[in-house]
């Protein structure tokens, strides 16, 4: 073996990515794989997500900031991939400090990312009014339009921020080419470039070259594990298009969104709800409008952390978690609230799609197609009995362990770990020869 190849086979550098349409539950699993990694690097999005960690009880929702933070003795990085609301950044910052989490010294923003302003907010909500019954289900909080700047080259990074000229140049200009969209709104130049500067002041201590820190990092033998925000079905490029968020959320984004080369990284792992929900607008195969989604709604608290809305619940779909599987080049998968299907006598899982009389078992590109796909149901007894807390795989009920088995043969993927509650503890490992537990166990 030779001195690379040695190198690489003791050092685990890992992606955890959502397999669904986001809220999947990565901030807990980011959290509970924290303490066998360095560094936290969060690859994409903006503070439209919302990365929910319970730790002995008590609740703590991350927007901007990876979940890896209330590790005090670990450091966390948000990369170029990302757009940053300096005022959200902020405030995360101080409500963590309240809590006694300090970031000084472990947080680091890339000076390449670029800034969410005024106007980007301004813009999303009049775009979402304008397209009425079409519109996306954006969380309205600038995001798209930051990366329609970033795209169009005439966004802000944070590197621009200590130059008072060019922070004047293009946000007047970006303000003026803006007036027409947005009518009756009084935006200040004058105004947004002193607080944009003032905040980038302020924040000043935090901005690196993260993609000179990674690279570093990783030369020095120190692990890094890439968390990403929503999941594969809201990806820009591969997801339910246009119902989709703005940015990489699949693996791929890690190395884009953070300066990190793809030969760096060791593993993928996705993570998969029990179930499925989504936030937002576009079409949802098996979602569940009566009782049995309301119970589902209910019992899984699904809420988004970022926005409050509800989310829309329905069974699990085998053919977008294959899928998932697939674009992301998935080494595992984690289910995440198993012990919400507790109180079900029968849990329906899909297996394919039937569109037009025709039966799909591979997840199609053209949403007028998707829109008609009726999902093809297999039923599996439910365990009925409480899983919450379960903390070993032999303690589940065996129809517990038969729908994991089940999900795990309909989308070919190991799954080597199981949430049976929102706490960091409330976690099985499933077996100790996952390629997972290999990883996180090589030190």
């Amino acid at each position: 073996m030779c001195v690379h190849e040695h190198l690489k086979s003791e050092m685990a550098n890992l992606i955890v990515v959502g397999a669904q349409w986001g809220d999947e539950g990565k901030g807990k699993i980011v959290d509970l794989l924290t303490g066998h990694f360095d560094i936290v690097a969060r690859y994409q999005g903006g503070h439209n997500a919302g990365h929910t960690v319970i730790i002995q009880g008590r609740k703590y929702i991350l927007h901007l900031i990876p979940s890896g933070i209330l590790h005090p003795d670990k450091c966390c990085v948000i990369g170029n991939g990302v757009v940053v609301d300096l005022a959200a950044l902020k405030r995360e910052i101080d409500e963590l400090q309240t809590l006694g989490i300090s970031c000084r010294g472990r947080l680091f923003v890339s000076n390449r990312a670029h800034v969410v302003l005024d106007y980007h907010r301004l813009l999303e909500k009049s775009e979402e009014e304008r397209r009425g019954e079409d519109r996306i289900g954006t969380t309205s909080r600038g995001i798209g339009p930051a990366y329609e700047d970033k795209a169009g080259r005439r966004g802000l990074r944070i590197c621009d921020l200590q130059n008072p000229a060019v922070l004047r140049q293009v946000i007047g200009s970006n303000i003026e080419a803006r007036r027409p969209f947005l009518p009756g709104e009084q935006l200040d130049g004058d105004r947004l470039c002193t607080e944009t500067h003032r905040l980038a002041e302020e924040l000043s201590e935090y901005f690196v070259d993260a993609a000179e820190y990674l690279n570093r990092a990783m030369d020095e033998g120190k692990w890094v594990l890439f968390e990403g925000a929503q999941g594969t079905l809201l990806d820009v490029d591969h997801g339910t298009y246009p119902f989709v968020t703005a940015s990489n959320a699949t693996a791929g984004g890690a190395c884009t969104g953070t300066g990190v080369g793809p030969t760096r990284i060791d593993g993928v792992i996705g993570v998969a709800k029990a179930y499925t929900t989504r936030v937002g607008e576009g079409p949802f195969p098996t979602e569940l409008s009566d009782a049995t989604g309301d119970e589902i709604r209910n019992r899984g608290g699904e809420y988004g952390a970022s926005t409050g809305r509800p989310r829309r619940c329905g069974w699990f779909d085998s053919v977008v978690v294959r899928y998932a599987c697939l674009v992301n080049n998935l080494d595992t998968l984690v289910i995440t609230k198993l012990d919400v299907l507790d109180s079900f006598e029968e849990i329906r899982v899909c297996t394919g799609y039937r569109y037009r009389g025709t039966l799909l078992d591979e997840f199609p590109p053209d949403l007028r197609i998707l829109r008609e796909c009726k999902p093809v149901y297999e039923s599996i007894a439910g365990w009925n009995q409480e899983t919450a807390g379960i903390r070993e795989f032999d303690q589940l009920p065996q129809r517990a362990r038969d729908y994991l088995e089940r999900i795990s043969d309909l989308v070919d993927a190991e799954i080597s770990l199981v949430s049976t509650g929102p706490d960091r503890a409330q976690t099985i490992v499933t077996s100790r020869h996952s390629r997972l537990h290999s990883w996180v166990t090589l030190r």
